[in-house]
């Protein structure tokens, strides 16, 4: 079965185009905020579980 390289294309930039506009700048504020938050906990909980594990051993 052959893959329609357009197809797949015209889908993703339809997709794409008709989300824009629904996109609002207080949204990408908080995504920004909440996804630097989630990677400080996440580099923290990192950091604690190699703390633990050294101690562990």
């Amino acid at each position: 079965m052959e893959s329609n390289n357009t197809l797949h294309l015209g889908t993703a930039s339809g997709t794409l185009l008709s989300i824009v506009p629904n996109i609002v700048s207080e949204d990408i504020i908080k995504t920004i905020i909440l996804a630097g938050i989630g990677a400080m906990v996440s580099f923290t909980i990192s950091l604690l579980l190699k703390w633990l594990l050294k101690i562990k051993k």
